[in-house]
């Protein structure tokens, strides 16, 4: 290729003669008179070798025709292949595109305050849990789509009670002002086949907004969110080290800011820039819903309660009697009434044990009370002094009157 430039360069551009220009450059005369003469670069072209896969493909072909979704083991099987397996996956895998349903994705124009796109990201690495243990807890991501403003937290998990707690917190405290529409993929924790997972619509009616679940195999439908997972993943996760999921929401609330500084080149402009718009097209931030996990329970004898798989212990004084207990991203409360009985740091994770001492020594000195035999009363005991009663109706026989 760099040759034939050459060679049209010199024939062209300098004049020179074919001769002087196989001379000048070691090349034959022929080499050179082709390449003058040639219309275009030249190519290496191959005739196509016959193959042992020729014989089949017009019956890989009906068979695609008719089931597009067929496996390839499936199609070798029937069209009677004995040859290598994982080479007539490959050219199966290469007529398959000719024959899936068209199903094209259009480009969306978003308008201000619309909606935003919300998605789980797992990072790749292991985070302390606490308790010795390691393990790669969800990230809630909602990118205004909009904006392109991006907002994140780490969650204890992704059920129903943190993925809303997750939303409100960061709907209220990132974003600050809530879209018309939530747009999610399948999640469990948010619905299933159409329904809304319990506790959904009733946040959903408390911030007045609808969450919109798409089609399954769907993703460009939420593209936006998936390049911010990406984005997160390439450029805030490298190079750094995390103590605890504290930590992490921590560093990434640190990083937020540079990253929605940054020019997005779709939008040739900063999500900063276009924040203020976007907020102005939504709803405003309504009073806390309540979010979180929320029960009522009898407090058992061994005064611990477990929530989402992780045992806390309570003050052993409410034994027997029905308790609340509530727990949001980061700890756990229980209540008799208006009376807290127990607060706890949210572990991670599950099969924890969270013991305050207090509780144990609380619990040691009720079970030694209980232990321990009551005196029973002798008669001697029932026995009351009657001057006790003459000073309590304030009658005095000594002196005969009553004492004022």
């Amino acid at each position: 290729m760099q040759d034939w430039a050459e060679i049209r360069h010199l024939h062209v551009s300098e004049g020179m003669s074919v001769r002087a220009i196989a001379k000048q450059l070691g090349l034959s005369r022929v080499t050179v008179t082709r390449a003058v003469q040639a219309a275009g670069p030249p190519q290496y072209r191959r005739d196509p070798s016959p193959s042992v896969f020729d014989e089949f493909e017009d019956d890989v072909r009906r068979l695609l025709k008719a089931t597009p979704s067929m496996p390839a083991s499936v199609v070798a099987e029937r069209v009677g292949w004995t040859g290598s397996s994982s080479w007539f996956r490959k050219k199966v895998a290469q007529l398959k595109p000719e024959f899936a349903p068209k199903d094209p994705a259009d480009r969306i124009n978003y308008r201000a305050g619309d909606q935003a796109q919300c998605d789980l990201w797992f990072p790749p690495v292991d985070f302390p849990l606490g308790d010795g243990r390691v393990g790669s807890p969800p990230v809630l991501v909602i990118v205004a789509s909009f904006s392109r403003l991006i907002s994140g937290v780490m969650l204890p998990s992704r059920t129903t009670p943190d993925l809303l707690a997750g939303m409100w917190s960061l709907l209220s405290g990132q974003l600050e002002a809530v879209p018309h529409r939530l747009i999610w993929d399948n999640e469990a924790g948010i619905g299933w086949r159409n329904k809304l997972a319990e506790g959904v619509p009733a946040f959903c009616g408390a911030l007045a907004t609808k969450i919109v679940q798409l089609k399954p195999f769907d993703p460009e439908s939420k593209g936006i969110v998936e390049r911010a997972n990406q984005f997160l993943e390439t450029s805030f996760l490298p190079g750094r080290t995390f103590t605890s999921v504290a930590d992490f929401n921590e560093q990434l609330a640190q990083w937020l800011p540079t990253a929605n500084n940054r020019t997005v080149r779709s939008l040739r402009a900063r999500p900063i820039d276009r924040v203020a718009q976007d907020r102005a097209g939504m709803l405003a931030v309504p009073p806390p819903p309540p979010v979180g996990f929320t029960t009522r329970i009898r407090l058992p004898r061994d005064y611990y309660v477990r929530v989402f798989g992780n045992d806390y212990s309570v003050d052993p004084s409410a034994i027997g009697r029905m308790v609340d207990i509530h727990a949001n991203l980061t700890q756990v409360t229980v209540r008799i009434n208006d009376q807290v009985v127990a607060v706890h740091e949210r572990a991670m994770g599950s099969a924890v044990t969270i013991t305050d001492p207090e509780h144990v020594s609380a619990a040691k000195s009720l079970r030694v009370r209980f232990q321990t035999p009551t005196p029973e009363e002798t008669a001697e005991s029932l026995e009351r002094d009657l001057a006790d009663y003459d000073a309590a109706f304030g009658v005095s026989f000594e002196q005969g009157e009553e004492v004022a």
